[in-house]
């Protein structure tokens, strides 16, 4: 039997290449040997690999990379590299999927490959560098180094890579002054003086280091590994008051960020804080992340993940690279990778316990909720008022239709909060209320509802869900009606919101108007089931019928949950009958748990 991502592979490279592809004998549940520990995922092992043809190969590999699953990707261009190895595409590609992986010792080998065709191959000669660094060949490093300049980006990583072999190899002038040559955009000096006052600092330069510390922190003030440099750095050449001032001033900025809490911790303590980095690699390490963070943030993912891979094989357990590594598979909607790095974390990181609670988050997503929810309470039980952590397990256990177990975990929330009228404080009692609301405790979802629009009164959701409510229990109908006016007011182009307007006038019998916003939110939520069975109900009641019939038939083929199927098939069967109408409130009532309206 083939495991359902291999069949994926194969049927796509089938549908591109047009005719029929080897079949891979036998289990393909292995891993790789690049991954022997990867119990996770399903890769075809070698055997396997040497039946594919190599267009099949090629197109699986292919599909691999579009789907950003660089391990895969990896060993099925090297499958057909085996079987053409003189093709210089399969070659480069086989290189860069490997980069992507991580799995750098077999870049490189494929890098030097490809230096014996292209001497001029830029990543190539990057990737070869970085490897000699590792190994501490620090001549033939800033040789293959400089020869990878290309552009803004790359010529900036080149040089403060090539400072940090100088370095490396007892020449930290030279290193220094390899930096302060480069010349380029405004954004140059910050890095460059941070990275010359770190050379400069295990030189023993301490003094000069400070000048260079104290310039890149009047640059920006608000970059975490600049401010960290310098206090470390004031801690044991000025005293320890100087460097609490300034973790003081960051954490102003952005409050309890876990190194800058360690920081200060340690320096009212009066300790002497080491240098951020303590060699070549690390500093190289340093410099691939810091890149490679900011390119994740401006889009970048493709270059930013080289770099990130470049500083994890010098430092593996870097915590921030991991992170940021991790947040790039995020963004591009691979949590089962983010998952693999979050766990990479070092549980002696103050780091640890922001990467749990993203694995946990990515674990749900992944369906492997219990997993995610013990991971939490063990967050929360070391530290009771971590809010973050609490909100995280409510947030699952309320997506995962737990509502006993998150109108708990939202109560102990609600217990540390900050005294006051915090209007960020509102939305523990929105997601409480719903929670208490689908547990049929209504008086208590009530009277959250009213609490957190005393904190935030124009909170649209808020307005959405205590309205519609009302409305739902023929109470309070104008005030009700009032409120998600409101709401739609303010997200006009919410189509949640719009169907709660819609859907509220069909509670109180105004059909044509529910048609009127009925369709405005299939507009805006075209393949949203639960909208197109509203708008077929309203459809009927205004004697539309076949148009309403098509609505159900859509709202069918959208896969509704499956209690609320038959309800469609029989209003698609018999039309909305006196059995079946209340089958779209009953639809409406479970669809506000995810608080985003009715």
């Amino acid at each position: 039997m083939f495991s359902n991502r291999f069949n994926r592979w194969t049927v796509a490279a089938i549908a591109l290449l047009g005719t029929a592809i080897a079949v891979v004998p036998g289990a393909v549940l292995a891993q790789t040997p690049d991954h022997p520990a990867d119990t996770a995922a399903q890769f075809p092992t070698r055997n396997d690999l040497k039946s594919l043809t190599t267009s099949g190969s090629y197109l699986a590999a292919r599909h691999a990379s579009v789907e950003r699953d660089a391990a895969s990707a990896a060993a099925f261009y090297r499958s057909a590299l085996r079987s053409d190895p003189k093709n210089n595409e399969l070659l480069d590609r086989a290189f860069i999927s490997s980069v992507a992986d991580g799995d750098i010792d077999e870049a490189v080998k494929l890098a030097e490959r490809i230096l014996t065709i292209d001497k001029t191959n830029r990543v190539a000669r990057l990737v070869v560098g970085v490897h000699d660094l590792k190994l501490k060949k620090y001549a033939t490093a800033q040789s293959n180094i400089n020869q990878s300049i290309r552009g803004p980006i790359t010529d900036l990583v080149a040089t403060l890579l090539s400072g940090w072999a100088a370095y490396g190899a007892g020449d930290a002038k030279g290193g220094v002054a390899t930096i302060d040559k480069l010349a380029g955009p405004e954004w140059y000096p910050l890095f460059k003086d941070l990275h010359a006052g770190m050379i400069l600092e295990l030189a023993g330069k301490e003094k000069d280091a400070g000048t260079r510390f104290e310039r890149a922190y009047k640059l920006d003030d608000s970059m975490l590994r600049v401010t960290e440099a310098y206090a470390r750095w004031l801690s044991r050449n000025k005293d320890s008051a100087a460097a609490t001032t300034v973790y003081q001033a960051f954490d102003k900025k952005l409050a309890r960020h876990p190194l800058i809490v360690e920081g200060l911790r340690d320096t009212k303590a009066g300790k002497k804080l080491p240098p951020l980095v303590d060699s070549a690699q690390a500093g190289a390490a340093e410099a691939l992340y810091g890149i490679g963070a900011t390119l994740t943030r401006r889009g970048g993912e493709d270059l930013a993940l080289v770099y990130l891979q470049l500083s994890l094989y010098l430092q593996p357990s870097h915590p921030l690279a991991l992170l940021s590594l991790a947040d790039l598979y995020e963004s591009v909607k691979r949590p089962q990778m983010a998952i693999k790095v979050y766990e990479r974390v070092p549980s002696s990181s103050p780091l640890k316990r922001n990467a749990q609670i993203q694995l946990a988050i990515d674990l749900d997503s992944a369906d492997r909720t219990d997993e995610a929810i013990k991971i939490l309470k063990g967050v929360t039980t070391e530290d009771a008022k971590d809010l973050e952590a609490i909100m995280a397990l409510g947030n699952i256990e309320r997506g995962r239709k737990r509502f006993g177990d998150c109108g708990a975990t939202y109560s102990q929330g609600i217990e540390v909060l900050t005294p006051g009228a915090d209007k960020a404080n509102s939305v523990w009692y929105y997601y409480r209320g719903i929670c208490e609301e689908r547990s049929k405790q209504w008086a208590k979802a009530e009277a959250d509802m009213k609490k957190a629009l005393e904190l935030q009164p124009d909170q649209p959701h808020v307005l959405n869900y205590l309205g519609y409510s009302w409305i739902d229990q023929g109470v309070n109908l104008d005030e009700g009606m009032k409120m998600i006016k409101r709401a739609v007011e303010q997200r006009p182009d919410d189509g949640y919101i719009v169907d709660s307007l819609g859907w509220a006038y069909y509670r109180i019998g105004n059909y044509e108007e529910a048609v009127k916003n009925l369709e405005r939110a299939i507009d805006l939520k075209p393949e949203d089931p639960t909208i197109n069975d509203h708008l077929g109900d309203a459809y009927w009641r205004v004697g539309r019928t076949l148009e309403a019939k098509f609505q159900w038939s859509h709202a069918r083929d959208l896969k509704p949950e499956p209690d609320d199927l038959p309800k469609i098939e029989a209003k698609i069967a018999n039309g909305l009958t006196e059995d079946n109408s209340n089958s779209s409130a009953a639809q409406a009532e479970k669809k506000k748990d995810d608080g985003k309206g009715g």
